[in-house]
C-alpha cells in the first residue's frame, strides 16, 4: 500500500438509488462517515415520521415547537419565542398568523408596551395540544424503539453536547 492510499477516503458504504432508469449503485464515498451528513439524514427520516403522523392535524414541526413554547410559557412575547426557537421574526409572524387564523393561538396586547403582544393558546389550541401530546409520545416511542431508550438518551446527550460546543445560531446568523 502506498502512502497516498492512507489519505483516500474509505469507501465502506454504498447505497442503491433508483434514477428512473432502474437501480444504480452509487458510491457515497465518505458521506456515511460524516457526522453532519448522517445527522441530516437522520433528521429527514425523523421528520418524515413526524409529517406522516401529524398530517391529520395539519401541524408542521415549527408550528408544534411554537405551540409547545406557548403552552409551557403563556404570556411570552413574540420576540422571546423568536429568540428561544431561533426563528426569524418575519417567519414567526407568518407562523403565528396561521396558528391564530386556525384558532389555536391568540395575541393579547401587552398593557405596558402597545407594540408587543403576549401569546396564549386558545381553548381550541389547548385541546389540540392534548391530542398532539399523544401523537408526540407515539412518535418518540417509534424513534426510541429503533435505538432503544438508553440509545435515545445517549443521542440526546450527544446532540446537546454538539450544540453546547458549537453553539446554536441565532435566526439573524442564519439569514446569511
Amino acid at each position: 500500500m502506498s502512502r497516498t492510499d492512507n489519505l483516500r477516503p474509505k469507501r465502506t458504504a454504498r447505497r442503491s438509488e433508483t434514477n428512473g432508469d432502474g437501480a444504480a449503485d452509487i458510491d457515497l464515498g465518505p458521506l456515511p462517515n460524516l457526522a453532519g451528513y448522517m445527522l441530516r439524514r437522520a433528521q429527514l427520516a425523523v421528520f418524515q415520521d413526524f409529517w406522516r403522523n401529524y398530517a391529520p392535524f395539519d401541524i408542521r414541526p415549527a408550528q408544534y415547537a411554537v405551540l409547545i413554547v406557548i403552552e409551557r410559557n403563556p404570556g411570552l412575547r413574540q420576540s422571546q419565542i423568536s429568540s428561544a426557537l431561533n426563528i426569524k421574526r418575519a417567519n414567526l409572524v407568518a407562523l403565528l398568523d396561521s396558528l391564530e387564523g386556525r384558532g389555536l393561538a391568540k395575541r393579547v396586547p401587552v398593557a405596558s408596551d402597545r407594540r408587543s403582544y403576549a401569546l396564549h393558546l386558545t381553548e381550541q389550541g389547548t385541546a389540540m395540544m392534548q391530542k398532539l401530546a399523544e401523537v408526540s409520545a407515539e412518535h418518540e416511542a417509534r424513534v426510541g424503539a429503533i435505538i432503544g431508550e438508553a440509545g435515545r438518551k445517549d443521542l440526546l446527550r450527544l446532540l446537546q453536547g454538539v450544540t453546547d460546543a458549537v453553539g446554536t445560531p441565532t435566526a439573524e446568523d442564519e439569514e446569511g
